[in-house]
C-alpha cells in the first residue's frame, strides 16, 4: 500500500461545522418520522457494562435486557450488541445465542491503551477466541500526540489482522483526549486506512465524550473515505447521549452526511446504555400519549 502522509488530512472549518449543527438541532421532526427514528435508535444501541464490579449475574441481566427491552410492548427490535470485557465474552455469547444480538468486547488495554503490543494482542485474542463478533480497540493517544502516526497506523493494522475476517473492528479515538477537530479528522483517517470497520468517538471514561460537532467531523471523514475507496465504514458515537431528542438529531446528521444506507446497525451505533430507557419512554408516550415513570423500565 502506498505510504500516506496523514499530516495532510483536510483542515476543518469549525465555523461551518457549528453552523450545520445549529441548523440540525433547530429542526423539528414529524410524529411518524419520530416513531420510526426511535425504533431505529433502539436497534442501534450497544448495551455496555465495563466496570470493575461487573459480575456474571450483571452480564446475564444485561444480555436478557438486550432482547427483552420491554415485554409489554410487542414488536420492539433488540439492541445491536452487548459490550463486555474479554473475560465475560464466552458468557455473553452463550446468553445471546439465537437472539441476533452481537457480542462486542473491548480490548488493547482499554481504556488507556497503555500497554505493550504483546499484551494488546493477547487481550484481543481472548475476545476473539471467546466468540466475540466485534472488538473495540483504543488507539495509543500518547503516540498520536507525539506525531508517531505510523505507529498508530501499524498498531491498528496489527489488531485488525488479529481479529481476522469475521470479527469487526471498532477503533476508539477517545476524542476527549485528542483535542482539536483537525486532530479528530486526522485520527479518523489513520484508523480507516489502517483497517477499521467502525470509528468510534470515546471509551465513555473520559469527558467530553461524544458530541455532535466531533461526530460530524468523523462522518465527513467516512464520506470522503467512501468516495475514494467505495468502502463503507461504520460510526459509533459513545458516551453522553442519554436522551431521545439528541439521538434523533444524530440520525438526522447521519442521513444528511452519509445517506440512508448508513441508517442500519451495520453502520451506525450508539454507545449509550442509558439511552435505551429514554427511547422506550418516548415510544410509550408516542403510542399512549402518557409518560410512564422511569421506574417502569429495567435499570440494568
Amino acid at each position: 500500500m502506498k505510504q500516506i502522509d496523514f499530516s495532510n488530512s483536510p483542515r476543518i472549518d469549525q465555523v461551518g461545522i457549528e453552523d450545520r449543527i445549529a441548523r440540525i438541532t433547530a429542526r423539528s421532526i414529524k410524529k411518524e418520522s419520530k416513531m420510526q427514528g426511535l425504533l431505529m435508535a433502539l436497534n442501534m444501541i450497544d448495551l455496555t457494562t465495563l466496570e470493575g464490579a461487573d459480575t456474571d449475574e450483571k452480564v446475564k441481566q444485561l444480555c436478557f435486557k438486550a432482547h427483552h427491552l420491554h415485554d409489554e410492548l410487542p414488536g420492539l427490535p433488540t439492541t445491536a450488541a452487548v459490550c463486555v470485557y474479554p473475560n465475560f465474552v464466552k458468557l455473553a455469547v452463550n446468553e445471546l445465542k439465537g437472539t441476533g444480538v452481537k457480542v462486542a468486547s473491548v480490548a488493547t488495554a482499554f481504556p488507556s491503551g497503555q500497554s505493550s503490543a504483546e499484551i494488546k494482542l493477547l487481550d484481543t485474542k481472548i475476545a476473539v477466541d471467546g466468540g466475540a463478533d466485534e472488538v473495540d480497540m483504543v488507539i495509543s493517544r500518547g503516540k498520536f500526540h507525539s506525531g508517531e502516526y505510523n505507529f498508530v497506523f501499524d498498531e491498528i493494522a496489527m489488531i485488525k489482522e488479529a481479529c481476522g475476517k469475521n470479527v469487526r473492528l471498532k477503533v476508539i479515538l477517545e476524542t476527549g483526549e485528542i483535542g482539536t477537530l483537525d486532530k479528530v479528522r486526522q485520527a479518523s483517517d489513520i484508523a480507516m486506512y489502517a483497517g477499521a470497520d467502525f470509528i468510534k468517538t470515546s471509551t465513555g471514561k473520559i469527558k467530553p465524550a461524544a458530541t455532535l460537532p466531533v461526530t460530524l467531523v468523523m462522518l465527513e471523514a467516512i464520506r470522503d473515505y467512501y468516495y475514494k475507496t467505495g468502502i463503507m465504514i461504520g460510526m459509533k458515537p459513545a458516551g453522553g447521549i442519554s436522551n431521545s431528542k439528541l439521538a434523533l438529531q444524530y440520525l438526522l446528521m447521519v442521513k444528511e452526511t452519509l445517506g440512508g444506507k448508513w441508517l442500519t446497525n451495520e453502520y451506525f451505533r450508539f454507545g449509550a446504555s442509558s439511552l435505551a430507557n429514554d427511547v422506550l419512554l418516548q415510544i410509550v408516550k408516542q403510542k399512549s400519549g402518557i409518560y410512564q415513570s422511569n421506574d417502569y423500565f429495567s435499570k440494568v
